[in-house]
């Protein structure tokens, strides 16, 4: 029973090592692949474990023991690659970064086998206000540094799901920066249909730099930051009409062209996209131009665009990576200021985890970027 025992387990654990290779076929092999993009080095370590129980444990037999140790070993390198990319991307990450953005002083590494092991940033005072009816805001006080510029995080969620704690860690993070840190509630779909979210987040813009003054916020250092569906809207209103203040944007795996996004999308596919942009926007692109051009940020870059920072996975099953690359594109046509950080590993969520390789990518470019445009 154990040598079945022992070779299951291994087998599992190849089977999330692939998805660091593979893109995921669906929805449940996706959240796999979120953990061994933020794990992965972990689960490593039980993968080896296990190889040294086979040959530890008594009545297993030689082949059953070789078996266990391929599939172990093998397991072990792909769950493995997150670092050892990390690592590659991480020599030549603060020269391009110089490059493309400018130059910045950040004190980190873009990523180190010992910050693996790094805790949670610690609490930081949270104060949850009312930004319009039913909408909610958490605002993460600078620590150290006043007035400090602040960043409105806008959740993602397939623009029917989220909430304004999701990956709060990032918020408490950016807080022991000297960041001000803005977390919003929007309207969700299918209830509230675009362009509500777009009001949302310019109506938590007007309560930010109206209450800049008590809260110790740099109201000329405002800082777009949005994960997926919050990142299709951040882009969209920092492209469509320049708000006050918006020295920048980030947006984590966004789509940005929803005609784009509606053409190539499949009815089952990991989100069901095309019933989702339907529910999100009214209609399809024929029914709704308006709704589907407004919505799409790339079609709004202009060279007066703020200077954006995308990154994005190439193995994202839910927003296909060539969204963000179209965008670098456009980008760089108009002569905006930008860089897009690419992750061979990833799918969607890569920095769940601060401490993981997709993690320390992501605070380490954040760092840069914001230190750029907010100086």
């Amino acid at each position: 029973m154990a040598r079945y025992f022992l070779l299951l387990v291994a087998g599992l654990f190849l089977a999330v090592g692939l998805l660091t290779v593979v893109p995921s076929p669906d929805r449940a092999p996706w959240q796999l692949a979120v953990l061994a993009d933020n794990f992965g080095h972990w689960l490593a370590l039980g993968s080896v474990g296990l190889v040294v129980a086979a040959w530890c444990a008594r009545g297993v037999g030689l082949g059953w023991q070789a078996s266990v140790t391929v599939i172990g070993v093998a397991a072990a390198a792909l769950l493995l690659r997150p670092c050892w990319d990390a690592a590659r991307i991480a020599r030549v990450l603060p020269a391009e970064l110089a490059r493309t953005l400018g130059p910045a002083e950040v004190d980190a590494r873009p990523f180190s086998v010992a910050a693996l092991g790094r805790g949670d940033p610690g609490a930081v005072p949270v104060e949850t206000h009312e930004f319009a009816p039913g909408l909610k805001l958490d605002f993460y006080r600078a620590i150290g540094r006043t007035p400090a510029p602040c960043v409105i995080v806008v959740h993602g969620g397939g623009w029917n799901g989220g909430k304004r704690t999701e990956i709060a860690s990032l918020d408490r993070w950016l807080a022991r920066q000297g960041y001000a840190v803005v977390a919003i509630d929007y309207r969700l779909a299918p209830a509230h249909r675009w362009p509500a979210q777009a009001e949302d987040v310019r109506a938590a813009l007007a309560f930010v730099r109206a209450h800049a003054a008590a809260w110790g916020v740099d109201a000329r250092k405002l800082v777009l930051f949005g994960r997926s569906a919050g990142g299709q809207i951040v882009e969209a209103v920092a492209y469509e009409n320049a708000e006050p203040g918006v020295c920048g944007v980030v947006a984590l795996y966004a789509p940005n062209d929803l005609f784009f996004g509606y053409t190539y999308a499949r009815e089952d596919d990991v989100l069901k996209s095309p019933a989702l942009l339907r529910n999100f926007l009214g209609g399809t692109p024929k029914e709704v131009p308006a709704n589907y051009a407004s919505a799409s940020g790339l079609l709004h870059v202009t060279p007066a665009a703020p200077p954006t920072l995308l990154l994005h996975g190439e193995l994202d099953t839910l927003v296909w990576y060539r969204h963000s690359v179209r965008l670098a594109a456009r980008l760089r046509e108009n002569g905006v200021r930008h860089a897009l950080v690419s992750l061979p590993w990833a799918t969607h969520a890569f920095e769940y985890n601060l401490a993981g390789p997709g993690g320390q990518i992501t605070t380490f470019a954040l760092a840069w970027f914001l230190a750029d445009v907010t100086r």
